[in-house]
């Protein structure tokens, strides 16, 4: 019987674990939408005062990548562009 006991204590240990694991994930999901409601406010406090947040998070975008990385995606996007007629 020592064996069932045994492997019974471990289902609660993974069990607990398991548990444990959601609860940080619930609660970083909960800290994630805070964030997310915290930037739509700055970015609605940036569009009344006039700025395109569309540009604002392009900006945003560009300033994330390596350098180099940006210019090299504008010459393709130029490339295509031309061959597509549009510049």
């Amino acid at each position: 019987m020592a064996d069932a006991d045994s492997v019974e204590d471990k289902g609660s240990i993974a069990a607990q674990e398991l548990r444990l694991f959601i609860e940080r994930v619930e609660r970083l999901e909960e800290e994630k939408k805070g964030i997310a409601d915290d930037i739509k406010d700055v970015m609605s406090e940036m569009k009344g005062r006039g700025y395109d947040t569309k540009i604002v998070r392009k900006l945003i975008s560009i300033r994330k990548k390596k350098k180099g990385e940006h210019e090299e995606e504008e010459m393709v996007l130029e490339t295509y562009m031309a061959a597509l007629g549009m510049i």
